[in-house]
């Protein structure tokens, strides 16, 4: 007999809503009992080899047992406690860490539960930091399409406006400003006529700006657009010379999975406010956080609320925080930067493989982040039962990107493993 529960599939699907699934016509989803290091369990005994990182959070595999620990240690003495009035060692350590590992002017923390809310937060700090200073005309923020930012309504208003899996909600949410998406590539030249179009676009609304969001480096869920540095580099110039706060959405990007602790490293550039999350924990538990300048966070404090209007319940959770210490601990005992370097070599080598294939548009591998993106919208039920039953291994598609984020720990053979895998379900067209 199984030591672990069975899962009532069944029940699953008639009940349960499951992210951007259908409950009328839902897709399949499959029955996990255990993880570990990078391997999913399921419940027929299937082993799979995690392409994902449990939506890029997972950075050191399932399970690890310093986070393990560290979760445990802390349940025995004070799993929660409110943090208006109080504070506790797991939160202040963790944001000492946080101050000394992000760009030297992010000097305050913020605190919260899940990617979406720490962007909802840095919109906040950014609105009330002018109205602080009596510039009441700054309401509107300005962005990049192809941006995805989260699920929550001040997040999703700043996601793409058009092509987004928010669209539909155009007319409820607050209209900014939207411009053209970064076009050139990583490894390309710099685009000055796109880089001249932007400061036009600074010309024409910085007096209602008041600030500029993006993902640094790569648009993540808006399309896996892998953009040229010297974008970012303007856009620290252009808010600078134009009176307008630099957020940047660092939360898929962030602890080391482009090759930098931060994406924005790349531009050797720091934001006004900056948002992390998802590897944050390890992919052990929820938490997010909002990094500001001290500028940022005077500012706000002298404006009339006097304080940031924000305070979820769960803010600075120990457990989560506990998780974090030891994630971030692991970062430097496991040397993530070779990590990363190893994987991005091995996907170099094997994923490029799947650019001479006819139904091929483009493949790229930015550190630990393969993508190939094909000509026609994948079936995503078709791939994955694909990638499950004939190779082992999970992968989670959208739209025309086959792409692989895995677990830092993923030796070189299972990266391998992943490449061939989205090689062969190409070439036999099982997507």
């Amino acid at each position: 007999m199984s030591k672990f529960n069975p899962i009532d599939i069944e029940f699953d699907k008639q009940h349960i809503w499951h992210p951007y699934t259908s409950i009328g016509d839902p897709l399949q989803v499959y029955g996990v009992t255990h993880t570990d290091k990078n391997k999913l369990y399921l419940d027929d005994g299937t082993e799979l080899i995690d392409g994902m990182a449990s939506w890029w959070s997972a950075i050191h595999g399932y399970n690890h047992p310093k986070i393990v620990s560290a979760i445990q240690e802390q349940a025995q003495t004070m799993c929660h406690v409110m943090f208006g009035g109080i504070t506790h060692a797991p939160a202040v350590e963790l944001c000492k860490k946080l101050v000394e590992l992000s760009p030297e002017p992010l000097q305050k923390v913020f605190l919260a539960d899940s990617g979406s809310v720490s962007v909802e937060v840095a919109i906040k700090m950014a609105l009330q930091y002018w109205l602080s200073k009596g510039e009441t005309n700054k309401t509107k923020l300005m962005t990049a399409k192809k941006g995805y930012h989260g699920d929550t309504f001040a997040a999703m208003s700043v996601c793409d406006p058009v092509n987004s899996m928010h669209s539909m909600y155009q007319g409820f949410l607050p209209e900014h400003i939207f411009v053209e998406a970064p076009k050139a590539g990583f490894y390309d030249n710099e685009n000055e006529a796109e880089l001249a179009a932007l400061e036009q676009a600074f010309e024409q609304h910085s007096n209602e700006v008041a600030a500029f969001i993006i993902e640094p480096i790569v648009q993540n869920a808006g399309g896996m657009n892998f953009y040229h540095p010297s974008y970012l580099k303007k856009l620290r110039t252009l808010c600078d010379k134009y009176h307008v706060l630099l957020i940047l959405d660092e939360i898929a990007t962030g602890f080391g999975r482009t090759g930098k602790m931060f994406a924005c490293e790349h531009a050797n550039i720091s934001p006004d406010i900056m948002c992390i999350g998802k590897a944050l924990t390890g992919g052990a538990m929820t938490l997010s956080a909002t990094l500001a300048t001290e500028d940022v966070a005077v500012g706000i404090s002298q404006g009339e609320a006097g304080v940031l209007m924000h305070g979820p319940t769960f803010m600075g959770n120990p457990l989560a925080c506990s998780a974090a210490n030891a994630s971030l601990e692991l970062l430097q005992e496991n040397d993530w930067l070779s990590q990363i370097n190893r994987i991005e070599q091995t996907m170099n080598t094997h994923l490029s493989q799947c650019s001479e294939l006819d139904a091929v548009a483009n493949v790229r591998v930015l550190g630990g982040i393969g993508v190939v993106q094909v000509k026609r919208a994948v079936d995503v039920a078709k791939i994955q039962k694909y990638f499950i039953r004939e190779h082992k291994v999970w992968i989670r598609p959208f739209g025309r990107l086959i792409y692989i984020m895995p677990p830092y720990i993923s030796t070189n053979e299972d990266i391998m493993a992943l490449c061939s895998a989205i090689y062969q379900a190409i070439s036999t067209e099982e997507y």
